[in-house]
């Protein structure tokens, strides 16, 4: 009987990551992105509350 290995074979799992460690650096510096992401957020809503305002006529 002929095989069945025609097509692509199913890739090995790839191991889990260890979880790294964070030191403060790390931190302070998530904790600056998300600052910057919320501040970016607040202009972009200011930005499309004025431009509505204005084009409302």
């Amino acid at each position: 009987m002929a095989s069945r290995e025609g097509g692509k074979k199913k890739p090995l799992k790839a191991p889990k990551k260890e979880a790294k460690e964070l030191d403060e650096q790390d931190v302070a510096h998530k904790q600056k992105q998300k600052e910057q992401q919320k501040a970016l957020e607040a202009a972009k809503q200011k930005v499309t509350q004025k431009s509505s305002k204005k084009g409302g006529k």
